[in-house]
């Protein structure tokens, strides 16, 4: 079942896709000489240090695209959770593939079965590997995600359909770069509650 605290897709196992923010900041060094001394002995002011290479900054800039792409995935199937809308067109904004199809199938069994989900889970993704390390095409991302507060209520009369508690699940996902230039998730795997 997708959405809620249990994820069990491909014998049990699900993944899921996130977002970190970088910002990069450089500082310029200056110097200046005392007015008046007489000396001529003043340094030129000091270049700033190099900017990060074409290629590191392809890089961070990819990791930063892939876990945004993690995130919004995520945030859009809470958002499509919140009525088991198997058919909203966001859930394609940030996934595709296996990915899309999981979410989608996992959330028309939810309106089939009269289940909603409430709440929202906590994320904290992180890059496990990038490939090519230079301009990465595919990024794997790491998660502990929390579905503590992300449980599955009865449509007809709100109350809890979860027997069991939410909890921490290791989450592991593909994000790819596609054609347009766009980062979304391919696929993802969620663990049994407990796994981080």
């Amino acid at each position: 079942m997708v959405g809620g605290k249990t994820f069990r897709v491909q014998g049990g196992r699900v993944v899921l896709g996130i977002f970190a923010a970088a910002t990069l900041a450089l500082a310029a060094c200056s110097s200046s000489g005392s007015p008046g001394t007489g000396a001529s002995t003043t340094q030129p002011p000091q270049e700033p240090s190099s900017a990060p290479s074409t290629t590191a900054s392809a890089a961070d800039k990819a990791k930063n695209d892939a876990l945004a792409a993690y995130r919004g995935m995520w945030q859009d199937f809470v958002e499509a959770g919140r009525t088991s809308d198997w058919q909203s067109s966001k859930l394609g904004q940030h996934a595709t593939g296996v990915a899309l199809t999981n979410m989608s199938r996992g959330l028309y069994a939810d309106h089939y079965n009269g289940l909603v989900t409430k709440g929202e889970p906590v994320l904290n993704p992180t890059v496990s590997s990038t490939e090519p390390a230079g301009e990465p095409k595919k990024i794997i991302v790491s998660d502990c995600g929390d579905s503590t507060n992300w449980l599955k209520y009865r449509a007809d009369n709100g109350q809890l359909a979860d027997k069991e508690p939410g909890g921490r699940q290791t989450i592991n996902a593909i994000v790819e770069k596609q054609s347009d230039g766009s980062w979304k998730v391919s696929d993802f795997g969620v663990h049994d509650v407990g796994t981080c």
